[in-house]
């Protein structure tokens, strides 16, 4: 199991005269490009908070 250190980064955005966060997560290159690691750049994903967690899964169409 490839493991790294990751970020929560907030960005806010200005649109219309409003501004809004925006919040991303840093993945390790390490952890993104490993063959286990189910995710391709661009897809759609479905967060959720479960308890404690963060949990990130593929969206189902």
């Amino acid at each position: 199991m490839i493991q790294g250190t990751g970020k929560v980064i907030n960005r806010p955005t200005k649109t219309g005269g409003k501004s809004y966060d925006k919040f991303f997560i840093y993945i390790p290159t390490n952890v993104a490009k490993d063959s286990a690691f189910p995710f391709k750049p661009g897809e759609e994903v479905v967060v959720r908070i479960d308890k404690k967690r963060l949990v990130i899964e593929k969206l189902k169409e």
